[in-house]
């Protein structure tokens, strides 16, 4: 017999401003059916159906179901749903009241904040939250994007400006020692974007002047020259030409064998092969050698590039460099070149760089990143990386782990 409240038929049209709600709550043991289960026991009344979450954290699941209902028909739904939590073994709470519908779907102005950490410690999230709250923001959702080799975690927010929350997270980062990113949402955020990276301790673990320098015997007073240039002592274009020019006589057989020395970054291919299997577009911009790096670029399939030209004559180095100076003015022109060619707006670029020659191009673009950073670098980035992966800054982006596993099975199949 057909009990009251139960019927064949869904409800269909727009949802009222304020209506009678019930919040189902099913926590358990995770095993095959109990979604199904759930639902088959609500398919018989006239109910709707406003929003699902569902969470597996290891063996446990937790599946919240919030409905709009007539209030007639509440109790033979808590009865039904007693009974089917007796025969899954697991627990279902219930809460019913009248209330307006406000669906994250319909707001606006979402913000996406990233942390990631190593280890993630709860002061972190706490500090974070209270961060939130104090900017009058509320926390519409929380998950994780990634738990290998870093903790990702990812907020969803509203109410909350995005320059403010960002200057304070940004706070957090250093105390907490986390690293933070701070992204609107909508449709904007899964634009193609262009990804433009510094190499020399960036996309490759070495710097380039330096193994030169030693293969021609003059490390030491290339370092002396570099510290220099970090004390403000001389400026960057001035500091590449007096190091290059200890390279004088350098035999260009040795080019090769640096490039032989040159190791990516941890996780360098699985970011550039992750975000070109997502439509985005990679460049890279270096004030290294095209020469030395050239080779490494091509192999990755990365389009556009720029860095500096050595002058080789008769087989050897001159000392001197030919072209333009890839300095920090010329690597901001680079990214906005690069993105001009690509049809990617300003706001849709990344900027990935480690020093102070990676400033203009940090701030140029629509998120600056610091890679395991000076601290001056730091200070003025977006957001910092202090993971020694690089391809945690996919995690910033809101790409999941699964994701990049995805992308880089498929990549390794293509192969």
């Amino acid at each position: 017999m057909t009990e009251p409240g139960r019927t064949s038929s869904t409800n269909s049209g727009s949802l009222p401003a304020s209506q009678f709600t019930g919040l189902i709550l099913l926590s358990g043991v995770d095993t095959p059916g109990i979604t199904q289960a759930l639902f088959t026991a609500l398919a018989p009344f006239s109910i709707t159906i406003i929003d699902i979450e569902q969470v597996v954290a290891r063996d446990r699941v937790i599946l919240t179901v919030l409905i709009s209902l007539n209030p007639d028909h509440r109790e033979a739904i808590e009865e039904d749903l007693n009974a089917c939590a007796l025969e899954l073994g697991v627990d279902i709470a219930t809460s019913f009241q009248v209330q307006e519908i406000s669906s994250i779907a319909a707001k606006t102005g979402l913000m996406h904040v990233v942390a990631l950490g190593n280890p993630l410690a709860p002061s972190a999230i706490a500090s974070i939250a209270a961060e939130i709250a104090e900017h009058g923001g509320n926390i519409e959702r929380i998950h994780r994007t990634a738990s290998y080799p870093i903790t990702a975690i990812e907020f969803v927010i509203s109410e909350v400006d995005q320059q403010c929350i960002r200057e304070g997270l940004a706070q957090i980062a250093n105390s907490e020692g986390v690293d933070i990113a701070v992204s609107p949402g909508g449709l904007m955020r899964w634009a193609k974007k262009l990804v433009v990276m510094d190499v020399d301790s960036t996309l490759i673990q070495q710097e380039v002047i330096d193994l030169l320098g030693t293969h021609a015997g003059v490390e030491t007073q290339i370092r002396e020259i570099t510290e220099r240039a970090m004390r403000g002592e001389i400026d960057f274009e001035a500091s590449l030409r007096a190091r290059v020019a200890l390279l004088e006589g350098l035999d260009e057989s040795v080019i090769s064998q640096v490039r032989n020395q040159i190791v990516l970054t941890p996780g360098a291919r699985t970011l550039v092969t992750t975000l070109q299997k997502l439509g985005h577009s990679v460049a890279v911009v270096s004030g290294g050698f095209t020469a030395v790096i050239e080779p490494l670029i091509k192999e990755l399939n990365i389009s556009h590039y720029r860095a500096n030209s050595l002058e080789i004559i008769g087989g050897k180095l001159t000392g001197k460099i030919t072209g333009k100076i890839i300095d920090r003015a010329a690597k901001a022109e680079a990214l906005r070149d690069f993105a001009k060619a690509e049809g990617v707006e300003l706001e849709q670029t990344i900027a990935i760089g480690d020093g102070a020659n990676d400033l203009d191009m940090i701030a140029a673009a629509g998120l600056g990143i610091a890679f395991n950073a000076k601290p001056a670098v730091k200070a003025a980035a977006d957001s910092t990386v202090s993971a020694p992966y690089l391809d945690s800054v996919l995690y910033l982006l809101g790409i999941t782990r699964e994701e990049v596993e995805e992308a880089s099975f498929k990549a390794g199949k293509r192969e």
